[in-house]
């Protein structure tokens, strides 16, 4: 099976109808990528939730330790975690209640996008979520 991302057109609507994004691996420090991508999404008007274990506090949000500890739904699962880890997280988000998984630009697992696709999920892998809401405006 090959990976069939959701065109440009279907991600635009996507974003348009989605408020909450909890973001796994989001890091505290404004430096690195995921901090800066989540940022530009907070001020997008979304609701960015920090999945991180280490990370007491976030974009002034408090952090949460995995995806099973976030209350309420999720409308976008925005993974910031090696290749290697995409199927654990998956596995996670099988558990909680989420629309879309979505692995930032650079990231894609094969067994990962089988394992959601099967089950009806949306995925979107390796693209940078902040990136494709500019182009999608």
């Amino acid at each position: 099976m090959n990976m069939e991302i959701p065109s440009r057109e279907e991600i635009g609507k996507i974003l348009k109808k989605s408020k909450r994004i909890a973001v796994v691996g989001l890091s505290d420090n404004p430096s690195r990528t995921s901090y800066m991508v989540s940022k530009a999404m907070q001020d997008a008007g979304f609701e960015i939730i920090p999945v991180n274990p280490t990370a007491k506090e976030v974009l002034g949000v408090k952090a949460v330790p995995s995806l099973k500890d976030v209350k309420g739904h999720i409308d976008i699962v925005n993974v910031f975690r090696r290749s290697e880890h995409l199927y654990g997280v998956a596995e996670e988000f099988l558990q909680v209640d989420a629309d879309v998984y979505w692995a930032q630009l650079g990231l894609a697992d094969q067994k990962t996008y089988e394992l959601l696709k099967e089950k009806g999920y949306t995925v979107i892998m390796d693209r940078c979520i902040k990136v494709e809401h500019a182009l999608t405006k």
